[in-house]
This record gives structure tokens, C-alpha cells and sequence, in this order.
């Protein structure tokens, strides 16, 4: 399994990753590590990879059912088939998790290493305060607290409409700087957004600088590919 890490300032007792498309065994548009069950890939190819990657872990990760929505919940609280879009813990040993293949996968840890937190990033959980959310829910201050993006679909891949430009201006006119016209549509800047939104309530923010959507033969992308994989990041504490 390939992965690769956060480079920032938390404490050693946080071990955070993302996955990439390699060192599994799923086939096809799958190949070879994919980890998510709704998206058309063999459920043996997926256990089998889930269970390779378990197998690094200190726990089972706790996979959420991810509906592009701000819910977060605490992995005291979780259980199978829950509904969220991030996860976060103060608990030893509690892995949280979550799937993308464009959308942004944000990490976050305080400094001091009490408190971990995995986001499900799209377009509609920034708009509806996902980030937001997930600060707020972690019982540190905004300030001590460092985000990670990792691998996700770069300003430059992602095409949007009127749609997506006004919903994320509807509650941020800082936003306009992460959109630009190509002549018939917009370019929409993710991680550019999600930046803005954590910076401003004084959060770190590290960023991978990897576009899924760039590099085919790293990652899965779903704008570049439609039938295609999920990878994970995960985090937990020590």
C-alpha cells in the first residue's frame, strides 16, 4: 500500500495518511486499491483491500456513510451505517476515515496531539459548513488546531457551473477569488475555498499540493474517469 502523510507541526502521538490507487486488488477502472462499496467495484475486491488496510491500523477504521452533507460525529457515537461526513476523536486507538476521488480530504490535529478529526470535503459540504462544523465540534481552540488537504481535484481540473459559484457565495464574498470563467463555464478552486474558510478562523493549513484529477496513474479521479475507485485518509491518536 502506498500512502502518503501530512507534513506539519502536530505531535507524534498523530499518525494521519491518505491511500492511493495502488497495492490492492481490485480490477479495471478499480485498479488495484480501491476502498469504497458503492461504486460499482467486486465487494470480495473491496473487503479484501479494507482488510489490507486494516491490517496497518490500531483498530477497524470507522467507515462513515458519506452523503456530501456537514454532520460529524464523535467515534463514541458511531456505528455502522451511520451517516456523516466527518469524524473526529480524542480516544486512543479510535481511527476515523473517509473516502474521496476528488472531493477533499482534510485532517485535522491539534499541536498538542488531543484531538483528531477526518472531513469529506465536496463542494456542498463547503457550502453548507462542514469545516465549520468540524472546528467547532473539536474541543480546542480554532487557533492551536492544523488542517491537512491531501490529494484532491486541482482549480485547473474542476469545471462548475452557476450553481456551485453561487451557493458558495451565498455566505462568503471571499469566495469569488477561487472562481474563474474558461469562456463557457467556471474553474472552481476547492482547496483554495476550504483555505479560506479555516484561515480565517485561525486554523493551520497544510496542503498536499497533489491533484487527483492531474495524476492518473496515482490516484482515482471521478470527473477524470467516472467509474472509478475511492481512496482513504485516515488519522488517529496514539
Amino acid at each position: 500500500m502506498t500512502r502518503i502523510e501530512p507534513d506539519w507541526p502536530v505531535a507524534s502521538r498523530v499518525t494521519a495518511f491518505a491511500t492511493t490507487r495502488h497495492g490492492g486488488v481490485s480490477q479495471g477502472g478499480w485498479a488495484t486499491f480501491n476502498l469504497g462499496l458503492n461504486c460499482g467495484d467486486d465487494p470480495a475486491s473491496v473487503a479484501r483491500n479494507r482488510s489490507l488496510l486494516a491490517a496497518g491500523l490500531p483498530t477497524e477504521p470507522a467507515w462513515l456513510r458519506q452523503v456530501h452533507g456537514s454532520d460529524i460525529v464523535h467515534l463514541d457515537d458511531w456505528h455502522e451505517g451511520i451517516t456523516a461526513d466527518a469524524a473526529w476523536t480524542d480516544r486512543p486507538g479510535q481511527v476515523a476515515v473517509i473516502l474521496t476521488a476528488d472531493c477533499l480530504p482534510v485532517l485535522m490535529a491539534d499541536e498538542a496531539g488531543g484531538v483528531v478529526a477526518a472531513v469529506h470535503a465536496g463542494w456542498r459540504g463547503l457550502a453548507t459548513g462542514v469545516l465549520e462544523r468540524a472546528v467547532a465540534a473539536l474541543p480546542v481552540s480554532a487557533d492551536a488546531l492544523h488542517a491537512w488537504i491531501g490529494p484532491s481535484i486541482c482549480g485547473d481540473c474542476y469545471q462548475v457551473g452557476d450553481d456551485v459559484r453561487d451557493a458558495m457565495l451565498a455566505d462568503d464574498p471571499h469566495a469569488i477569488a477561487a472562481f474563474r470563467t474558461d469562456g463557457s463555464r467556471w474553474r472552481a478552486d476547492l482547496k483554495s475555498l476550504a483555505a479560506g474558510r479555516l484561515t480565517r478562523r485561525g486554523v493551520h493549513v497544510h496542503d498536499a499540493g497533489r491533484c487527483t484529477h492531474c495524476e492518473p496513474g496515482m490516484f482515482f479521479s471521478y470527473r477524470r474517469d467516472g467509474t472509478t475507485g475511492r481512496m482513504a485518509s485516515a488519522i488517529w491518536l496514539e
